[in-house]
């Protein structure tokens, strides 16, 4: 066989494999739907719905923050108690429990409040389900709860906790663990969970979930946004092909992609806290330094403690500023256009995204942004002109989930549980504004014209028409 045919059919496979995530997994197979995108092609999707409205189910779910995926026929979601993380199989037409399945937690990774032992979203290749938990490693089964295989992974070290989600590209199961120190992008066989290759990242902690860039005939890449840069990996062999400098500092928010551009936001220091702020408030002793009895599970401090200076738990001044310089930087919300193994930058936009958490959604050509208060943002995607910034009427406090969109309308949680609609454009207009009177941290599924969303009491399903 021809060298230039061989080289063909491998980037055909590569290809197909890189994209088998979003197409067999019925249009929800991973964090945010297809690619990240957060968007369904779908219609049809209910915009006024409730515990009396448009409901088609509600079951019940255990504690946890992660996200529901989709097969055709099932729907995934994980969670944690009393010292187990489970798995959780629902049928996606009854909302009916199928199975679960737990293992043992090893051990507990010190994280922020909003962080959770189950706050990783699982994906699926549209049969079997793939799940990372911070506190274990990666765990795969099959559609009726075979354990398909494990593998133990960590401890973790990462101030605020692991929350990047698994994904699916080159064929393989591609994990990023940015943290504190010997980050790393890895690549697992979906058949054994054995390790294909690991690369070694110098990027330091983030928390976005990659993407996949795939150019027409050329092989697909892993697209990264960590502190302070942007990095893109062969989906083949973990081989770097693009890095881009000035990215903010603080990466909370997943990147998003429209054909060859990644947005991305995030936040930075201007100058840091001083030290004092926190002896005044917990050092008991008024040694001038904080003892772990002292700040106890603050993950911050917990983590200054453990990676700098001596290393043995105890935070001096000269430590917290060694801290404090590292995650000095701007805020900025940047676009970058990925090109001929490189990438630069579009346009940015520097405001203050501090505590920003949803990542952005760019849907015909506008970019939306949400922020605590419930303070809506929409850009120009192509110039990044803000066009209109306002608050969401009657869904305002905290917010986790990220929006997604379908069918000319966007819909965003609140952490209060408040889901409203919008009508998209750059000149949104809010539509409805929902209350389920549960709270909301996981983003929600779009598929079919059904709405899958978990709030903290329970896993729903609502569309304004009868399902199939």
């Amino acid at each position: 066989m021809p060298r230039s045919l061989v080289h063909f059919l491998c980037l055909l496979f590569l290809s197909t494999c890189a994209l088998a995530q979003d197409e067999s997994g019925a249009g929800w197979a991973r964090f945010r739907g297809p690619n990240g995108s957060g968007i369904s092609k779908d219609k049809n999707f209910p915009t006024t719905f409730g515990k009396d409205k448009n409901i088609v189910w509600r079951t019940p779910v255990r504690p946890g923050k992660s996200s529901p995926v989709l097969t055709t026929r099932h729907i995934f979601l994980t969670a944690s108690s009393q010292g187990k993380l489970y798995t959780q199989c629902f049928d996606r037409k009854t909302g009916k429990l199928l199975w679960e399945r737990s293992i043992d937690q090893p051990h507990t990774e010190v994280t922020h409040r909003l962080n959770h032992e189950a706050a990783i979203t699982p994906v699926t290749d549209g049969k079997n389900v793939y799940v990372f938990f911070k506190d274990f490693g990666l765990v795969a089964y099959d559609a009726t709860g075979k354990l398909l295989w494990k593998t133990a992974l960590g401890p973790f070290n990462n101030t605020q906790g692991l929350s990047a989600s698994p994904i699916i590209a080159g064929g393989s199961l591609i994990l990023v663990a940015d943290q504190w120190e010997n980050s790393y992008v890895a690549a697992f066989h979906l058949a054994s969970g054995e390790m294909r290759w690991k690369v070694a990242r110098q990027e330091s902690e983030s928390w976005g979930t990659p993407l996949v860039h795939q150019r027409p005939g050329a092989e697909p890449e892993i697209v990264t946004a960590s502190r302070g840069q942007f990095g893109t990996h062969l989906a083949r062999d973990g081989k770097r092909t693009a890095t881009f400098l000035g990215l903010a500092n603080t990466i909370i928010a997943s990147p998003v992609l429209d054909e060859d551009t990644v947005y991305v936001l995030g936040y930075g220091v201007e100058a840091p806290s001083p030290f004092s702020q926190r002896t005044e408030r917990l050092d008991k002793n008024k040694d001038g330094k904080l003892s772990p009895d002292e700040y106890g599970t603050d993950p911050v401090l917990h983590s200054v403690g453990r990676n700098t200076g001596n290393r043995d738990g105890i935070v001096t001044e000269n430590e917290w500023n060694y801290f404090a310089n590292k995650v000095l930087g701007p805020n900025a919300l940047v676009a970058v256009r990925l090109e001929n193994g490189g990438a630069r930058q579009l346009w940015r936009y520097d405001k203050n995204f501090t505590g920003v958490i949803p990542s952005p959604l760019v849907y015909r050509n506008i970019l939306y942004s949400v922020r605590n208060g419930g303070i809506l943002t929409t850009h120009d995607a192509a110039t990044g002109q803000v066009i209109k910034a306002a608050r969401i009427e009657g869904a305002l406090g905290g917010y986790s989930s990220s929006p997604v969109a379908a069918d000319g309308r966007i819909w965003l949680a609140s952490e209060e549980g408040h889901v409203s609609v919008l009508r998209a454009g750059g000149e949104w207009e809010v539509i409805a504004v929902n209350d389920l009177g549960e709270g909301c941290y996981a983003t929600p599924a779009l598929a079919a014209g059904v709405i899958y969303l978990r709030t903290d009491e329970a896993l729903y399903a609502f569309a304004s028409q009868a399902m199939n």
